[in-house]
């Protein structure tokens, strides 16, 4: 699944608009558009955001993995 398609889905899984989202990002909706759009690619920082904000793992919001939550490594 590509990454573009998950934002959405996670969007519209927590009854979010794409202007909440953007709030979140601290962007546009107009960017934010292109980026579930595919217009644009996701930074790497609203990767991370996107991902504590709907506490998945950056591999599952990136369609590399099918578990929302990843491991969490200690810091040892």
């Amino acid at each position: 699944m590509e990454y573009q398609r998950r934002l959405r889905d996670l969007r519209e899984d927590h009854d979010k608009t794409q202007q909440e989202i953007a709030d979140v990002l601290g962007t546009s909706q107009t960017m934010y558009a292109r980026y579930e759009r595919g217009a644009n690619e996701l930074p790497v920082r609203h990767l991370i955001k996107l991902a504590e904000y709907y506490h998945v793992s950056t591999d599952y919001l990136l369609g590399r993995s099918a578990e929302r939550n990843g491991m969490m490594l200690s810091a040892e």
